[in-house]
């Protein structure tokens, strides 16, 4: 008989190596049902289409920032004149349950987790070159090229911090990276101390 509790995983990278695609592909291909994927909070407005507890957990500012006072969230972070962060309480429910949760977030909010929950298990989702990656921005054609400069420059930051992660994904190819994944998950729920065995 077996009682484990849950191991959070945080993933990030650079933006443009593909880590929503390759969650995306996961969770549709790969993912049992006692692993669950963490829901931020936001102070933006629901998109058409998205769903309050679903998509995001949709907050007024006011809440925010009293989960902010009182310690509720893991990480957040404000962009364009909205805050998202990532409630405790959702976390923590699902990781006593025996639930994996997986956080999807940007590599400075999972420095910032790194901090408060050094036992979580972190994935870095690298791109196969810098070159791939500016070419993966470039074709989005979404930003302008001072964008797309800031956005690199920021990647080579990121990717100097490569080494306070547990694991290192490189997309090439997006099923062989989701079944990476797949194998970090089976590797850590085998883990002894993740296994309470009661003979």
């Amino acid at each position: 008989m077996t009682n484990r509790k849950g191991t959070l995983i945080v993933l990030s990278g650079p933006s443009g190596t593909g880590k929503g695609t390759v969650l995306k592909h996961f969770f549709e291909n790969y993912a049992d049902d006692k692993i669950k994927l963490s829901i931020s909070a936001t102070t933006r407005s629901p998109r058409e289409g998205e769903v309050n507890g679903v998509n995001y957990f949709f907050v007024e500012k006011d809440k925010f920032e009293t989960m902010i006072e009182n310690d509720m969230l893991l990480e957040w972070a404000a962009f364009c004149g909205n805050h998202y962060g990532t409630p405790k309480a959702f976390v923590d429910e699902n990781l006593e349950n025996g639930c994996d949760v997986i956080l999807e977030i940007e590599v400075q909010g999972a420095l910032k987790v790194m901090e408060k929950r050094p036992d979580a298990v972190f994935v870095f989702i690298a791109p196969p070159s810098m070159e791939e990656l500016k070419s993966r921005i470039v074709g989005r054609n979404t930003e302008t090229d001072d964008v797309i400069d800031k956005r690199m420059e920021t990647a080579k930051w990121e990717v100097k911090n490569i080494s306070k992660y547990t694991y290192a994904v490189v997309n090439d190819d997006i099923d062989k990276a989701a079944r990476k994944l797949k194998t970090i998950v089976d590797a850590e729920r085998l883990k002894v101390e993740k296994i309470n065995l009661q003979f």
